[in-house]
């Protein structure tokens, strides 16, 4: 329903209004098409000022427009009684539009949409901005302290290594100069001939200032089931999922790694590309993938040194004799990461048991988290329940 106001010109900016509009849409269009949006994207090695198009309804004005009623100038032809809707059935105007009931290609206009330009940096800041996410509770004890010098000018006393030899021969240039505009004419070309060496009052050294940073970096860990039943569309969920937190991540420290673990019934570490695009046949072996994310980290990220994050996504399917190991591995995670999650994306129907009921069970863990993935549009709730899980334990 419309409503009418005055317009007030006082205070009143078009401009922004608009703007506020077109964001609004712009918004809604990266969260209805998040999974489109970034499913081809590469997790490492992306261009934050990379451009991609996203569609957007055209922002329309209220007008008055002429009616279509069949036998007079109001709203009704005149059989109207009270409690009937006017502008359904017959007389609702469109031909062939949706809803009408009419068949055929129709003559009506439609909806305008348009394409804009964005970077993948504006989606990440239009998705996590409107979440008013504080701070992850980061581990103190990997912070890393970081020693940097910089320059603030020159000075007449210093070491040897810190001679500025440029600035030197300047000093020494000013004062030779100097000297030729105090001598007489006769006596300059005299003078000519003489060397004119270094003194210390040419030299020049610069000035220093150390500054120590500390440095908070996070890697994280990307552990995915690559069995024949991962088709590429689960995949195409995956990447979409790994993406946004390692964004999430990204934003919150100074650096971040990230490793990728692949795994069937045994478990191996892989690059980005083999991850996603090398598929497996053969059963499935949970544990195999916790159980080489803990070997890395107990070789390359100590948990003293590094915040740690661990997401797994599968199908849900488990070789049910592995489902306790794959629990004593998982808890053994939850006592090194920030955060462990699990996703489950289009779980199999045939399959009688998803894991992720067993793993809810039997992991307690407040750092411990599951979602549900089961279309395209389960993917943002799915991320914001795991994000704000992970603010709740911080």
């Amino acid at each position: 329903m419309a409503i009418f106001r005055d317009l007030n010109p006082i205070g009143h900016d078009r401009s922004v209004e608009d703007r506020r509009r077109h964001r609004q849409l712009v918004e809604k269009s990266i969260k209805k098409n998040l999974a489109d949006i970034i499913s081809e994207e590469s997790i490492i090695g992306q261009s934050k000022n990379k451009k991609i198009k996203i569609p957007i309804k055209g922002i329309k004005e209220y007008e008055f427009i002429y009616g279509r009623n069949s036998g007079g100038v109001g709203s009704g032809d005149g059989t109207e009684k009270r409690g009937d809707k006017i502008g359904s059935g017959k007389n609702s105007g469109g031909d062939g539009g949706p809803g009408s009931g009419n068949q055929g290609a129709g003559d009506q206009e439609g909806e305008d949409i348009y394409e804009t330009e964005v970077t993948i940096e504006d989606v990440i800041n239009y998705l996590f901005e409107d979440l008013n996410l504080p701070d992850l509770d980061k581990n103190k004890s990997a912070d890393i302290i970081s020693e940097s010098r910089k320059r603030l000018g020159y000075q007449r006393k210093g070491i040897q290594p810190r001679l500025a030899k440029k600035r030197s021969m300047m000093e020494k240039i000013k004062r030779e100069q100097g000297r030729k505009k105090a001598l007489r004419e006769e006596d300059l070309a005299e003078d000519g001939a003489e060397r004119f060496p270094f003194i210390e009052d040419d030299l020049r050294y610069q000035r220093m200032k150390e500054t120590i940073k500390r440095k908070s970096n996070a890697v994280v860990l990307c552990i995915m089931d690559v069995s024949g039943s991962m088709d590429q569309t689960r995949k195409y969920l995956a990447r979409s999922f790994f993406f946004l937190l390692y964004q999430f991540i990204k934003m919150k420290y100074d650096g971040v790694e990230v490793v990728f673990i692949a795994h069937t019934t045994a478990a191996k570490e892989v690059g980005e590309a083999e991850f996603f695009h090398k598929g497996e046949s053969g059963g499935t072996y949970i544990s195999s993938g916790y159980e080489k994310a803990l070997e890395i980290i107990e070789q390359r990220y100590h948990a003293d040194q590094w915040n740690i994050y661990a997401f797994h996504v599968s199908d849900g399917e488990n070789w049910d004799a592995d489902n306790d190991k794959a629990v004593k591995y998982a808890q053994e995670l939850c006592l090194v990461c920030n955060l462990f999650a699990f996703a489950e994306v289009l779980p199999s129907s045939y399959y009688r048991g998803s894991i992720i009921n067993y793993f809810s069970t039997n992991i307690k863990a407040e750092n411990y988290m599951t979602a549900s993935i089961n279309n395209k549009e389960d993917l943002w709730p799915a991320l914001k329940k795991i994000l704000r899980k992970e603010l709740e334990a911080g």
